[in-house]
């Protein structure tokens, strides 16, 4: 039983056309598939569950599979629905490999439980993929000019993997008067072009012609190739030599020397090759007389003077000259000459400079006299009259003055810079047949005047400078140009005097009077300067002299030269810092805080938090932005109680730098009681204990250092003012206890920077230590500043202080 039937696509099947046919007999089943070639990946091709007369329920259970023989995988099937579609991109040239009609893949779809086996024949039908493709891109003919109309040239044939109607069908020629092309049809089907000559050609009109022959195949969208051809037209003997006109006359002066020419006769012949190589030759008409005074060169046509030449003798001479070519069947061309001997010109002119002023100044006025010439010839007639005349390009003039005197005269504004010297030719000529001339050259040399400004490259020059650099460190060479020479030439470099902050500039930056090199001459500090603009002079040494000026930006780079300073929890220098919190802290609760601050700028002064070493990782945290240091969890019987805690504080600087403050923490129990017996000792109780001795020395010493700052500020406020941007702002440092009320503070500072101050009260009256570290020249302000009833008046003097400074 045969079943043949075209399934329709639907849904994401692509556009192709299938054709299903089944095949049963008691051999075998083939079921056949038709699809084109070059389909997508993941098209379906069919329902092979559908086609096979499977159950879908089943198909999973039975492990459905597709098995591609003596081919590669190009299709698959999915198990689950039984559709067969494309794995990868079929190419049906590639795949058959030769140019045959039909073109298959063959598999076998294979089921198990129970097993059964069916094998698939799926076609692969040709699409026009392929453009027609000439084996050589370039075809050379060589064709002579002779060759009678019809003559076939054969072309060289395209081809098309593709086939069928997808394949050549035709050939087109480019537009031509000269050739056409038959399409020929070869035994296979394969087609072919002749080129056929319809006109005569012509090699002198067109030795060349460059045709494009067009192979089109029938395909679906059609597709096509080219190939060019290009014609050589060989030259045959056409062409006789001919010469520019019939006749000449020409004018010969008497005593002309021997070997002197008289004319060069041309005969041009459009053939080629030996057809157009010419012989000259006297005719029988020329006298023999003629052929003695005059020779002919048969290869180069030139008449030459062969014997001394008399205008009193002999005044007239005719000739007839012939042209041959060297081709087999020679052909040839004539002309007549006419050669009148005319009186010769045998005096050249003269010339004479009475005056002469050289050198002159370059701003010399437009219409000045600067030479006197006088002319004179010794012939008469038109022999005797002189023409005078200088190269057009100069920027000067002669004026006739009287008889046959000529003025040189300034005709356009000099300046040296672009020509600093003229040479300067005169040029007699006489209106003789021929005319004689003579010349003589003298050379105008032009002095400087100083007319040209100093010019700097860049009229803004931005230098970037390290800070921290040496003193005398060279920081750029500002060169100006002045294309004077001499004195006006010679460039003086000078710093346009000004202040910046009650500071001369020359007190910063000095310059090299004689290559302009810019140096420094202090170590500067981006902390404390930031930028510079100045102006520098560039001045010539001419009278009077000129000058012009740039302006100059110096800006200062930070470096990453301060380390960060931890200025809370304060500590003396290489101690621990001790604290004390009870066993009953809550989760969350915030045990200390670590500040630290870079007077550095931007990346070098931010700031991160880690713990470097830390005895119990699981029960405090460490907020690496803000210092915070709270608990993770609350304390058990198993805690140690004491927990050590080293933070390291570093810039984001290259290289980083870094501080580290070590934090001693000691848990203590509650007792209810301390604090009513605490509150039952006089104030006075613990006033001398070490502890408490060594917070007064240190408040001390931190109020005299504060003092001391104060004077400081104040003396330099007094000398100059403030610089256009502050300088860093101060630094902060507290000391606190135990049980300290904290309170976060900002300061605020002209130059960005953050800073977080601890305040601390303590329960027995202690004091509150600050130790400011401010530089000359920064302000803050303490915002968010509370105090609670256990402050001094000491403390309270001190924080006003610290709100006070600026």
């Amino acid at each position: 039983m045969d079943v043949h039937r075209i399934i329709q696509p639907s849904r994401r099947y692509v556009s192709v056309f299938l054709l299903f046919s089944a095949v049963l007999n008691m051999a075998s089943a083939v079921t056949h598939y038709s699809i084109p070639e070059e389909m997508e990946e993941g098209s379906i091709v069919a329902n092979l569950a559908t086609d096979l007369g499977l159950d879908m329920k089943t198909l999973s259970n039975r492990k459905m599979r597709l098995d591609t023989i003596a081919n590669k995988k190009y299709v698959d099937v999915n198990k689950d629905t039984g559709e067969m579609y494309i794995a990868e991109k079929i190419d049906r040239e590639l795949l058959c490999n030769i140019k045959t009609a039909t073109c298959y893949l063959k598999m076998e779809v294979v089921l198990e439980n129970p097993l059964r086996i069916f094998n698939i024949e799926l076609e692969i039908m040709d699409i026009n993929d392929n453009a027609p493709q000439f084996r050589r891109d370039t075809i050379h003919l060589d064709i002579s000019e002779s060759t009678p109309l019809g003559e076939r040239f054969s072309l060289s044939n395209a081809v098309d993997p593709d086939i069928g109607a997808n394949s050549v069908k035709t050939y087109h020629l480019s537009e031509s008067h000269h050739f056409g092309i038959e399409i020929q049809t070869g035994r296979d089907g394969s087609k072919f072009a002749d080129l056929i000559l319809k006109t005569a050609l012509d090699r002198e009109k067109q030795a060349f012609q460059n045709l494009i022959l067009t192979a089109v195949d029938s395909g679906v969208p059609t597709r096509s190739g080219t190939a060019s051809i290009i014609v050589h037209v060989l030259d045959t003997n056409d062409n006789a030599p001919y010469f520019e006109k019939e006749s000449f006359r020409i004018n010969v002066p008497e005593n002309s020397p021997i070997g002197n020419l008289v004319v060069k006769l041309n005969a041009t012949d459009l053939d080629e090759g030996s057809n157009a190589e010419v012989i000259y030759s006297y005719s029988l008409y020329t006298t023999e007389k003629t052929q003695g005074t005059f020779k002919l060169n048969p290869d180069s046509g030139e008449i030459t003077v062969k014997e001394m030449i008399n205008y009193e003798d002999f005044r007239i001479y005719d000739m007839e000259v012939i042209a041959t070519d060297k081709g087999a069947n020679s052909l040839s061309g004539q002309c007549k000459l006419t050669i009148l001997v005319t009186d010769m010109n045998d005096n050249h002119p003269e010339m004479s400079i009475k005056s002469f002023q050289s050198p002159i100044k370059e701003d010399i006025a437009v219409d000045t006299v600067i030479a006197v010439v006088s002319v004179s010839d010794k012939d008469s007639g038109e022999n005797g009259i002189v023409d005078i005349r200088i190269p057009d390009e100069l920027p000067f003039a002669l004026r006739e003055s009287s008889g046959n005197y000529y003025e040189l005269v300034v005709s356009e504004p000099l300046d040296r810079e672009k020509v600093p010297e003229y040479d300067i030719t005169f040029t007699v000529t006489d209106r003789g047949s021929p005319p004689l001339s003579d010349n003589e050259t003298m050379t105008l040399e032009l002095l400087d005047v100083n007319d040209n400004v100093p010019q700097f490259p860049q009229s803004f020059y931005t230098i970037p400078v390290m800070e921290n650099n040496a003193p005398g460190a060279l920081l750029s060479s500002l060169t100006a140009f002045d294309p004077d020479l001499h004195e006006n030439q010679y460039l003086v470099y000078f710093i346009i005097e000004k202040e910046i902050v009650n500071t001369s500039i020359s007190m910063l930056f000095s310059i090299n009077p004689e290559n302009g090199n810019l140096y420094a001459l202090k170590t500067f500090d981006y902390e404390i300067e930031k930028e510079f603009i100045f102006h520098i002079e560039a001045r010539d040494s001419g009278v009077p002299p000129l000058s012009s000026n740039v302006t100059v930006h110096i800006i200062i780079v930070d470096q990453n030269d301060n380390t960060p300073v931890i200025v809370s929890p304060w500590r003396v220098h290489g101690s621990l810092v001790e604290e004390k919190i009870p066993r009953s802290t809550d989760k969350g609760s915030l045990v200390s805080k670590v500040i630290a601050i870079d007077t550095d700028s931007v990346q070098n002064s931010r700031i991160t938090y880690q713990f470097l070493q830390v005895t119990d990782a699981t029960l405090f945290s460490l907020d690496q932005y803000n210092g915070d240091i709270r608990t993770m969890r609350m304390f058990s019987y198993r805690d140690p109680r004491h927990q050590r805690l080293v933070v390291i504080a570093k810039d984001n600087g290259e290289p980083a730098l870094s501080a580290t403050v070590t934090i001693k923490l000691s848990t203590v129990e509650t007792v209810v009681k301390a604090y009513s017996d605490m509150t039952e000792v006089p104030l006075e109780y613990d006033i001398f204990s070490d502890l408490n001795l060594y917070l007064v020395i240190g408040l001390g010493s931190v109020s005299f250092l504060l003092l001391i700052t104060i004077l400081v500020t104040c003396v330099l406020k007094c000398q100059k003012p403030m610089p256009s941007k502050a300088a860093p702002p101060s630094r902060n440092s507290v000391i606190s206890e135990r049980n300290s009320t904290i309170a976060d503070s900002t300061l605020v500072s002209n130059d960005a920077y953050w800073y977080s101050l601890f305040l601390a009260e303590t329960r027995k009256g202690k004091l509150v230590v600050r130790q400011p570290v401010p530089k000359a020249g920064s302000r803050y302000i303490v915002s968010s500043l509370p105090r609670s009833t256990g402050l001094t008046e000491t403390s309270d003097s001190a924080a006003s202080t610290l709100q006070g400074t600026k």
